[in-house]
């Protein structure tokens, strides 16, 4: 089969690494699966590379669309209804999730002439489908795909994180406003400075215009020497990353599925960020960590603060988020889903 996605499938975000994890898989369930590109382009310019895009994938079996890519696709797909069964693959609602009002509205009409040809609609997770279901889109025609938990078994020993520090933070997200870390910066800068050491990782450079309001925040003496910019690494670095933290905090107020939480949590960490988006379908406030009103920057210090000087709440809180990981499937359990599921596609043809 051929995944259609945009640009390089390479990319760290968690779309993407979704992918590739599933294409790394496909052996074991008799099957492939190729990546086909749009280019990387100012909407809605790919568009024009429909043509080219289709002739490629219709090679296939199948054809999966990204969520990300479906736009650029729907129009031309709409006019030929020809080739190999289409099935899209959900990351985000129609429309986008980063974008302004009027490209939200623009997209989200061409993403569901797509969605109107797919046989099936795979979606990373129930928030995102109960999303879709109030839009609309039919309830059958879904199927829930959600990433795994597990991060990559191989890294080595996680290293120091907390540089003389009671705790350290870690954050992995990519810099744009919606993960929310300027409010982290500013619920940690309400911290005396020994309480912790916070660490970022991911890519810095998704949004140039917040990222430099980022940096300019990390300049401020309130942060001096207290936070640690990873950058965009692989996961391996991740995972080694995860094993050397000590809580896990990504104050996101959308994210659809949010694979790192359930990373984290499979790795023995508090969880800590908004009541928005798919975490409180991951974790319980108080239980396997804190999930705070989203803008309460001192609730959300509040709660840093409290796992930072408590290691006993957080062994319990880290204990329990492990419990409540291992109920969230594998990627192994969610690959079988995926291949399942579009096999059962090709066979109805």
């Amino acid at each position: 089969m051929s995944l259609i996605t945009l640009g390089d499938p390479n990319r760290l975000t968690g779309g993407y690494l979704y992918h590739r994890r599933m294409a790394e898989l496909a052996p074991g369930f008799d099957a492939r699966l190729d990546f086909v590109s749009f280019p990387d382009r100012s909407f809605p310019l790919p568009i024009l590379a429909a043509p080219r895009v289709w002739q490629r994938a219709r090679r296939s079996q199948a054809v999966v669309l990204d969520s990300i890519a479906a736009a650029y696709l729907g129009p031309w797909h709409a006019l030929r209804r020809s080739g190999p069964p289409l099935v899209g693959m959900l990351h985000q609602p129609p429309g986008g999730i980063d974008h302004g009002p009027v490209r939200t509205t623009v997209q989200s009409r061409l993403d569901r002439l797509a969605y109107r040809e797919a046989r099936r609609l795979l979606v990373a997770s129930e928030a995102l489908a109960d999303d879709l279901e109030e839009q609309g889109i039919p309830r059958a025609v879904m199927r829930v795909v959600p990433p795994g938990r597990d991060v990559i078994s191989e890294a080595g020993p996680g290293i120091d994180l907390r540089q003389r520090r009671r705790a350290a933070f870690l954050c992995v997200g990519s810099w744009i406003e919606r993960k929310g870390i300027l409010d982290l910066l500013a619920a940690l800068a309400l911290l005396p400075p020994a309480t912790a050491t916070l660490h970022l990782a991911g890519d810095t450079d998704a949004d140039p215009v917040y990222g430099r309001r980022v940096r300019d925040r990390l300049r401020q003496p309130d942060l001096a020497d207290r936070v640690v910019v990873h950058g965009p690494v692989p996961r391996e670095t991740v995972a080694g990353l995860y094993r050397g933290a000590d809580v896990f905090v990504l104050p996101s107020i959308r994210e659809p599925y949010g694979t790192v939480y359930g990373e984290a949590m499979a790795m023995g960490l508090p969880v800590v960020g908004w009541r928005a988006g798919n975490l409180p379908h991951l974790a319980e406030d108080g239980r396997e960590g804190f999930v705070i009103a989203p803008g309460d920057i001192e609730g959300l210090s509040r709660a840093l603060e409290m796992l930072a000087n408590d290691e006993l709440l957080r062994s319990r809180l880290g204990r329990a988020a492990a419990r409540r990981a291992l109920e969230l499937p594998t990627w192994e359990e969610s690959a079988a889903l995926f291949f399942g599921t579009i096999r059962e596609v090709v066979e109805e043809e």
